[in-house]
């Protein structure tokens, strides 16, 4: 990356000289269609004649004026302002132009192709508001911010602060004046600007406030927006966290801004929250990516309070921000909305994330060691989100939720507006719950690795348990044994019918000591159920295995299971048994196949089918891969076609097919879904649809640029181009696959999502080995991604372009041999490190599939 680095050792020595007041920031968006003006007055008081350092990313540095005395544009590198002979109290005056970017970061701009309007937006999470205005970036220099935004007086103006009514700057521009905001971080200002279109509503805080709520989207995409639907879920999230935190909402008003080419899912700026487009619904979804707009939403609410009230001190417990909104968002979630099965949405989803985080060689603690950025730039991972959200639902029921939701709201009225550390956390739910928590963090926040937690039962000739014991193990790397609690579930046939449901027939929930033997005497002298199900209702955070009469059971009749958290448990069990080569690879694809159908949760459909096509393009014996590959087209197809007509499951198994298809017979199905000449009752061929079995289609030769082109003509916008780009980087050729690579490493003008979608073609394909050629460009490419592109540039093209569908042995040696060349930098490594691992964890599985 470029020298824009910023060590935890810098950022402490920085914060024992400054405190700072305030910053009045003056942006003119008018000034060309590549910069803007930005002037900086940052007040601030330091100890007498100490010298230190501001950020600033600049293109241009016009002046620097430190307490009236000009210091000219030498003190300024780029990207830090060196400040010299400070004293007690200061004013610094920054003029400088700063760079739009096209990456996501800093003030992203965007040309919408359907009208040629102008949008912009701020991203500035981690270190990027310094690519906007002059700023001492990190969290723990809180200020109050005032912004002066002159724009085109017809665009709507956004920041934290309410909207104020423009003033008229002539030539068709207007100055908004925005009032200041309380005293925040850096990182959560913002700023957002275009023609956007909104709708207004408004609701009544707990202390009374009358809060003004705005939903805002482009022109071209406003026609899609359900507001009234965000709203309603607003409202709810609202009403329940001011409840259970005991705290009004801190800030002023709260708008929320479907924006474009967005890298993340949202960003929780105070008081004007950004999201991804794809939450803007131009076509079907699945109920898997509606429920999941839910959560995004009730996500940066929690962050209102936990991440912007209260804001931590150093990187290191961004963990706190983020897992405290996973956990807060889901149970808000299955408690306030329409979604109540969201726990088993987030066993599904977050938890193998989280598993599968956990088990990479980059593993880390939820607590991580973060030197610098770069460091927590790579942490935004599933132990900061998952793991942490997983250990604090195990927290919540270790202490009792009501005690939980009393510490909390204590911490929040103990340091508003404030910044923190794990141990004041900690200390407000000591008090509020009675328990000595300092085992708890050393066990879950302060060591990396998860657990495996397995039965044993001994049982009399009568099906009676005499003995019940569980076993804990670690990995040989992570040797720590852990405390849990634990539910253990068991579950019996309703009936004597074929179809009869499994449902729960007795529950046991206890703390699971951190020793390697648990006995469990409540449960001897019961008799032994058709399942016995450890960590029912999901409370603990460890990976489950079954004994040998459950798993032939839960394997039997997964989709049976009645209750979908508990079916959630066994899907994910069966899952990581495959990863960890337990299972083969075709048992596990016929698991899936026999059982998916009657499946009724969204997101536990979406990851198995997700799962499903990575065996089999990646953990089955190679010598069966193409054979695999044909049946399970074959079978989604037949699913498709069986299912219950405009059912989700009907439109998933149809987006899967296409994205698996191999043969002559699939592309013909896809190319008659296309024209009409075959169709599915309830399922309407949309245009996002469309560009997906088109992809299909040239996913088996069945198709290429002309169609490709054609289908992008009818649909000329970002998101068309996004699926064009997707598509022409799937032709199945290794000189289609060189032309995106090549283009994705010297094209600067290619934005970051286009990036992302030329990625995920450029990896799928039927044929891995035409990536064969493509190996060596790609590692001769990393050191220059790093130096040259910023972050999330990087990573799409490090993770994205990685042939990680090679899983070959050629693969693996020349990634290690990159290893042994390049010791640094750090965050790159792991990138590649953690890409390795994904390989050689997909040969083990292959080598058991072999001996199945």
């Amino acid at each position: 990356m470029p020298g824009q680095n910023l060590t935890r050792v810098e950022a402490q020595e920085r914060k024992a000289l400054v405190e700072v007041e305030s910053y009045d920031v003056e942006l003119d968006l008018t000034t060309s269609e590549t910069t803007f003006r930005s002037t900086t007055t940052v007040r601030f008081t330091a100890t007498p004649g100490a010298s230190t350092f501001i950020d600033a990313i600049t293109a241009e540095v016009h002046s620097v004026v430190l307490n009236g005395a000009e210091l000219g544009a030498a003190v300024a590198d780029g990207s830090r302002i060196a400040l010299a002979g400070l004293a007690e109290s200061n004013e610094l005056v920054v003029v400088a132009d700063f760079a739009y970017t096209n990456t996501g970061e800093g003030l992203h701009r965007f040309v919408d192709p359907v009208d040629g309007e102008v949008y912009l937006y701020s991203q500035f999470e981690v270190p990027d508001s310094r690519r906007v205005y002059t700023v001492f970036e990190q969290p723990d220099l809180k200020a109050v911010f005032r912004f002066t935004v002159t724009a085109p007086a017809a665009w709507q103006v956004v920041s934290n602060s309410p909207t104020p009514e423009p003033q008229p700057a002539g030539e068709g521009t207007a100055v908004w004046r925005f009032a200041p905001t309380p005293r925040i971080s850096s990182y959560i200002t913002a700023l957002v600007a275009g023609p956007y279109e909104v709708v207004r509503s408004e609701l009544t805080s707990s202390d009374g406030r009358t809060i003004p709520l705005g939903v805002f989207a482009r022109k071209s995409l406003f026609g899609y927006l359900d507001a009234d639907y965000v709203f309603d879920i607003t409202r709810k999230g609202f009403a329940y966290f001011e409840e259970k935190f005991g705290y009004p909402y801190p800030f002023a008003k709260y708008d929320q801004l479907f924006v474009p080419e967005f890298n993340a899912g949202a960003m929780e700026n105070a008081g004007a929250v950004t999201f991804t487009e794809t939450y803007v619904f131009r076509s079907k979804v699945t109920d898997a990516i509606k429920e999941r707009r839910v959560v995004t939403i009730l996500h940066e609410l929690a962050h209102m309070w936990f991440g912007d009230l209260v804001t931590m001190k150093w990187w290191n417990d961004l963990w706190l921000n983020e897992s405290f909104a996973e956990w807060a968002s889901t149970i808000a979630t299955a408690e306030a909305t329409e979604w109540t099965e969201a726990w088993a949405t987030f066993q599904a989803m977050e938890k193998s994330w989280a598993y599968r985080q956990d088990q990479l060689p980059s593993t880390h603690p939820i607590v991580a060691p973060i030197r610098d950025l770069h460091d927590v730039e790579v942490n935004f991972d599933g132990i900061t989100y998952a793991k942490g959200g997983s250990v604090l639902k195990q927290l919540a029921a270790t202490v009792g939720i009501d005690a939980f939701f009393a510490g909390v709201g204590a911490y929040f009225r103990a340091h508003a507006f404030g910044n923190t550390e794990l141990a004041d956390l900690l200390r407000e739910l000591e008090a509020s719950s009675g328990r000595d928590l300092s085992t708890f963090s050393a066990q879950w926040l302060e060591t990396a690795g998860v657990n495996t937690l397995k039965p044993e039962i001994e049982t009399d000739a009568a099906g009676v348990i005499t003995a019940f014991r569980v076993r804990q193990t670690a990995h040989p790397d992570y040797p720590v044994l852990r405390q849990h609690r634990i539910a253990i579930g068991f579950y019996g046939f309703a009936s004597e019918a074929a179809d009869a449901p499994l449902v729960r027939l007795h529950r046991h929930e206890f703390d699971l000591l951190a020793d390697e033997w648990n006995e469990v005497p409540e449960l001897v002298g019961l008799p032994k159920p058709a399942l016995v199900l450890l960590n029912d209702d999901d409370l603990a955070y460890a990976k489950i295995r079954m004994d040998e009469g459950s798993f032939e059971v839960a394997i039997a009749a997964l989709s049976r299971i009645a209750d979908p958290l508990a079916r959630a448990l066994v899907w994910g069990s069966a899952w990581d048994s495959t990863r960890d080569a337990e299972i083969a690879g075709r048992d596990y694809v016929q698991l899936v196949l026999a059982n998916i159908g009657p499946e009724t949760e969204s997101t536990t459909m979406r990851l198995s089918l997700t799962q499903l096509l990575q065996t089999a393009r990646l953990y089955v014996d190679p010598a069966t891969r193409e054979a695999t590959i044909r049946e399970v087209g074959d079978r989604l197809w037949e699913l498709a076609q069986s299912a219950e007509a405009g059912s989700d499951a009907q439109f998933q198994f149809v987006k899967f097919f296409a994205n698996i298809a191999s043969t002559d017979a699939h592309a013909a199905a896809l190319a008659g879904l296309r024209d009409g000449s075959i169709a599915l009752d309830g399922l309407e061929i949309d245009t996002d649809l469309d560009w997906e079995l088109l992809e299909g289609l040239v996913l088996v030769g069945a198709a290429g640029e002309t169609e490709i082109a054609a289908a992008l003509a009818k649909d000329d916008t970002s998101n068309g181009q996004q699926s064009a780009a997707r598509a022409r980087a799937t032709i199945p050729t290794t000189e289609a696959k060189r032309a995106a690579l090549e283009a994705a490493l010297e094209d600067l003008s290619i934005s970051n999502v286009v990036l992302r979608n030329m990625a995920l073609g450029y990896t799928h394909t039927l044929d891995p080995s035409i990536l064969s050629p493509l190996v060596a460009p790609y590692f001769d490419a990393l050191g220059r991604i790093w130096s040259e592109r910023t972050y999330h540039v990087a990573e799409y093209l490090v993770h994205g372009f990685y042939p990680a569908t090679l899983a070959s042995q050629e693969l693996v040696d020349a990634t290690r041999a990159w290893l042994d060349a390049n010791p640094e930098p750090a965050a790159l490594r792991r990138m590649v490190v953690e890409a390795l691992a994904g390989v050689e964890r997909a040969l083990t599985a292959q080598e058991r599939d072999a001996g199945r």
